[in-house]
């Protein structure tokens, strides 16, 4: 299967460049283009995730040049069933942009925009799991980032471009450090190359490997959005349209944590930043619960959430045990699907509903019980309410912890219980302010006057609009006048098949998650004996390697 792993990045940079050529002409096939690539590159990789669980980590060194002078790509357990994950997740985002884009007649934003910019983020995000080494790590998280810089400014709104200001001085800033601890490795090691690296840097001066490690996490930790390197997100996640927050705040974040899991388990498995990340985990919890508990708006209530949980993340990298890597692994997998699941919803509530804000909010079990459903279960999982797969990442979390039987490890116990519960509170509040309650009193349209407040992915449409689209303006398919008593922002047009079904996809893997989770405990387990135990994924890369580490 060695051939097939330079295809996740390239079938995306090559249909990229199609849709590039194409224009905006022929938006039927640009649609289409883009499914099936996503759909080929979800395909390739669960051939990658079967061949790695069974012969080892697949490798290819790109041109037949051997490490360290040429590009290795490697698909072991982890970086393959981090690819099958995000794929499925950017997969169903893309069927929902299309649904919600034909919806609103790609309105300001046309495909020849947003499709090629997509496709372009995807390859990234797979060079970045299946580098096999920092340099081409590093490049794969710049063309994530340079996709990133386009999608969170779609449509040209103040507060997206304000946003993106913030967001793009924070992700240089990061890049900078990524370079800035590539250097010291490369000058330190002569190498670059993760499985080389693994020897060599045990053999560096202490101070040396040391500042090589605190950059490193930094860099990593800007990218998972770890507390105090996180205040960026909230104010930058909730201002994109919905499949642009959806993918980012779901997928691009854990990029961070993967980043993280290689350094502390590969480079530095000494365990001398572990109270450093300990109680980093533990105010990522902290502040990132609280920040959720105040907010009003529910984009940047969920934002927060997502900062608390990359500590329960971080929690199980700084243990280094079999059963928190175990944990941490199946929860990272949980919080991608979980996490998409929520800003994708989250914009049928805006689309449904006129708004994101929860004084505007009202009476959507009504008026939308689908939505309500959909918002539901997605809820109650990133909660962690049992037996659903947030309750079993917890659980194992919970249980490595005592394990550990440290004070910070048991502080950090007690601290993830009362964020779950608090998590779960804030959630709560939202079904009942957004769905229970009566209909709040007609107001103007989401994000006017309000930073947090964004139009759709590509800008909302009229009511008039909406009506000539076949939607739920006045007489529209939704059946019948508005009613001013139903207290909703504005009517909007019929939820699009494609967003609904999308939207349903990933509640749906989710689930599965519980469904299977003993086979898919079992994955988890072999990712985090491979993670502990390093030698063959060393000896694939280099066989001249004197040994991993056991």
């Amino acid at each position: 299967m060695n051939e097939l792993l330079p295809l996740p990045v390239l079938l995306p940079l090559l249909a990229a460049a199609v849709k590039i050529i194409l224009g905006p002409r022929h938006p039927r096939l640009q649609r289409t283009i883009s499914v099936a690539v996503l759909a080929a590159v979800l395909a390739v990789a669960v051939a990658l995730l079967l061949d790695a669980d069974r012969s080892g980590a697949q490798v290819l060194q790109m041109g037949g040049w051997p490490a360290p002078v040429g590009i290795t790509l490697v698909a072991d357990r982890l970086s393959a069933l981090m690819l099958v994950v995000s794929s499925a997740v950017t997969l169903c985002v893309m069927v929902y942009a299309i649904g919600q884009g034909t919806a609103d007649r790609d309105h300001l934003t046309p495909l020849s925009v947003f499709h090629p910019t997509y496709l372009l983020l995807v390859a990234g995000v797979a060079d970045a799991f299946l580098a096999g080494d920092l340099f081409n790590m590093f490049v794969g998280f710049e063309i994530m980032l340079m996709a990133s810089y386009v999608l969170i400014t779609l449509g040209g709104t103040l507060p997206r471009i304000r946003a993106g200001t913030t967001y793009i001085m924070v992700a240089l800033s990061s890049s900078m450090l990524f370079l800035v601890a590539i250097a010291v490795l490369y000058a330190a090691t002569g190498t670059v190359n993760l499985a080389q690296l693994s020897d060599r840097i045990a053999a560096l001066p202490p101070g040396t490997s040391l500042v090589a490690e605190l950059v490193l996490l930094t860099a990593f930790g800007v990218k998972a959005a770890v507390f105090p390197l996180s205040m960026w997100l909230p104010d930058s996640y909730p201002t994109a349209p919905a499949p642009v927050t959806a993918v980012f705040a779901g997928l691009l974040t854990k990029i961070g944590i993967y980043g993280l899991i290689r350094a502390e388990t590969l480079l530095f498995p000494d365990d001398r930043a572990r109270d450093l990340l300990l109680v980093a985990a533990m105010l990522s919890m902290v502040v990132g619960v609280l920040g959720a508990l105040v907010q009003v708006d529910v984009k940047r209530l969920v934002s927060f959430t997502l900062v608390s949980h990359v500590g329960y993340m971080v929690f199980g990298v700084a243990l280094q045990s079999a059963a928190a890597l175990t944990a941490t692994v199946f929860y990272v997998l949980h919080h991608i699907t979980v996490q998409t699941t929520l800003f994708l919803v989250t914009g049928l509530v805006e689309r449904r509903g006129g708004s994101t804000s929860l004084e505007r909010l009202g009476g959507l079990a009504r008026t939308a019980p689908l939505v309500g459903l959909l918002f539901f279960v997605p809820a109650m999982n990133l909660g962690g309410l049992p037996p659903l797969p947030g309750f079993l990442g917890k659980l194992g979390l919970f249980q490595a912890g005592l394990e550990d039987g440290g004070p910070l490890a048991l502080t950090l116990v007690a601290t993830a219980v009362v964020t779950s519960l608090l998590t779960l509170y804030a959630l709560v509040k939202v079904w009942n302010r957004a769905f229970w309650r009566a209909p709040a009193a007609p107001g103007p349209p989401s994000g006017a006057g309000s930073f947090s407040g964004a139009a759709p992915l590509y800008e909302a449409v009229s009511p008039a609009a909406a009506s000539r689209a076949g939607g739920a303006g006045p007489g529209g398919a939704d059946g019948g006048e508005d009613d001013p008593g139903e207290g909703l922002a504005h009517r909007t047009a019929r939820l699009p098949a494609p967003m609904v079904g999308a939207s349903m996809a990933l509640i749906a893997l989710g689930l599965s998650y519980t469904i299977g989770g003993g086979p898919l405990v079992a994955l988890t387990g072999r990712v985090a004996a491979e993670l502990l135990a390093p030698r063959d994924y060393v000896q694939a890369v280099d066989p001249y390697s004197p040994g991993g580490k056991s």
